[in-house]
């Protein structure tokens, strides 16, 4: 479901709004409205970095970036996913506002603790709609990392799921997965 442009033009400038507020929460646009969240925990942020170092590794030209919009004006649509990956050469041609979802090769979310749904349900439609190719799941809850594949406009037409442990294959990469770390 869309969000209509002058309801999502609202709810943009509400967005960054509230960004600038001294707790500095991140804030979404979903399917019903804004979505704020507060600053990872350390094994989240651990993980995030640590996809972010190995995809840099494997691929130079590919640059991982963390707590940065990627907007879909057209859906309606904001998303903050913890890890996006994008050519180094398209960097400066983003807009302001957030990454064009069209640029981005693979998003990858840490699922927190207090929103799961978030990132199993409402980003998988998000993310495909945009057109993303690859969306990384990884639960340190569950330890487990699931890769989605193929986005088919609602969803994804491939699901893999992988324990930590395994390297788990994503497009082009090789994620090695025995250091994330699992909540306590």
């Amino acid at each position: 479901m869309s969000i209509d442009p002058a309801t999502f033009a609202r709810l943009r400038e509400i967005a960054d709004e509230l960004s600038q507020l001294p707790m500095k929460p991140r804030v979404e646009i979903g399917p019903e409205g804004l979505v704020m969240m507060m600053s990872s925990s350390t094994p989240h942020g651990f993980t995030a970095m640590n996809l972010a170092r190995q995809v840099m590794a494997q691929t130079p030209e590919m640059y991982g970036l963390t707590d940065t919009n990627v907007q879909d004006a057209r859906l309606g649509r904001v998303r903050v996913p913890d890890l996006m990956v994008l050519r180094e050469d398209l960097i400066a041609e983003q807009p302001q506002e957030g990454v064009n979802p069209q640029d981005l090769e693979l998003v990858a979310e840490i699922v927190s603790r207090t929103n799961p749904e978030n990132d199993y349900r409402d980003k998988i439609a998000d993310y495909s709609a945009m057109g993303i190719p690859l969306y990384l799941i990884v639960d340190p809850d569950r330890g487990t990392v699931q890769v989605h594949s193929e986005p088919n406009g609602t969803d994804y037409a491939k699901t893999r799921t992988y324990d930590y442990g395994e390297p788990v294959p994503v497009g082009r990469w090789l994620i090695a997965t025995d250091r994330f770390p699992r909540y306590r």
